[in-house]
């Protein structure tokens, strides 16, 4: 019987004390149901879970007064036992979730004050419902890492510690998938690092904010046309940006030499280091590459890789 000799060696464990918990299930069913003390153990600091292909049943009964790590991998969550689990554990610090299933969620609420490290990395595949709104109220947050459709709407609020999110977002069936994502976008505008993965998700808008503290910016886009006037217009909206990274393949309708846009006042002021990736040689690429080193008044550094 799988489940009663792992309860057994969890409660063996807690009743001496341990502070750190690390444990990897494979295919234990379903659902899997952990021991209740787990939920309410005072000494745990650290817990570590990766239940391969099972929903985690977290009980009613949830304090975890001491806990300042959780980590859930390639397990099934829903938005109501997130809520609940997390609402109880008062000085977390680090919240994540690792390819992990997103299942029956109205709503994902995360409001911990005490939270400087998030990952929301949740599996993007068609048969998953994304109507959901994403909420995060974290004022010390400091990291932050986003890999998901694009939800039905998102609302962060006291997000100005954030110092660097990484954000890979995709488009699924979406009534309104354009403001949404702004939205997401928005609420990380105070960010001073920040790479970036996106389709045309988000392309078409205008809506974007001005990232006044973003200092290090990296495009991981996909190949969409127009990707360069979409990059331009990101980059008008990045005044003091000093480090561009750009890691992306480009398509063959790409324009730069004909790019008929006002220069970003970051190339002509601030921007010292430019780095491209994939970089492949092509025509297009040249191309992307004179842009830059026209317009990139104050470069110190390129590098091509």
């Amino acid at each position: 019987d799988h489940d009663f000799d792992v309860s057994g060696w969890i409660c063996a464990a807690l009743c001496r004390g341990v502070k750190e918990i690390d444990f990897h299930l494979d295919y234990l069913g379903d659902v899997l149901t952990l021991p209740a003390v787990l939920f309410t153990c005072h000494s745990l600091v650290t817990l570590k879970l990766n239940a391969e292909g099972s929903k985690i049943e977290v009980p009613s009964d949830v304090c975890l007064g001491n806990l300042k790590t959780l980590q859930l991998r390639n397990s099934v969550v829903d938005g109501d036992s997130i809520h609940r689990l997390i609402s109880n554990c008062h000085v977390l610090e680090d919240l994540a979730f690792i390819e992990c299933f997103l299942a029956y969620a109205g709503a994902l609420n995360i409001q911990t004050p005490s939270l400087k490290r998030l990952v929301l990395d949740f599996d993007v595949v068609e048969y998953r419902d994304f109507n959901y709104v994403v909420v995060i109220n974290a004022p010390n947050l400091v990291y932050f890492q986003y890999t998901d459709a694009v939800a039905e709407g998102y609302a962060l609020c006291n997000m100005k510690s954030l110092e660097k999110a990484d954000i890979s977002i995709y488009r699924f069936d979406s009534s309104d998938c354009e403001t949404s994502a702004t939205h997401l976008i928005q609420g990380i505008c105070t960010v001073r690092s920040l790479s970036l993965t996106v389709d045309e998700v988000i392309f078409r808008t205008c809506r974007l904010p001005i990232f006044h503290n973003l200092i290090e910016f990296e495009y991981r886009g996909l190949g969409f046309n127009g990707r360069e006037t979409w990059l331009v217009e990101f980059l008008h909206c990045a005044p003091n940006l000093k480090t561009l990274t750009l890691n992306f393949l480009v398509v063959a309708e790409t324009q730069w030499k004909v790019l008929l846009m006002e220069v970003p006042s970051c190339l002509s002021l601030h921007l010292k280091e430019i780095k491209i990736l994939n970089f492949k040689g092509d025509a297009r690429m040249f191309e992307m590459i004179s842009y830059f080193l026209d317009n990139a008044m104050v470069l110190e550094k390129l590098m091509i890789g």
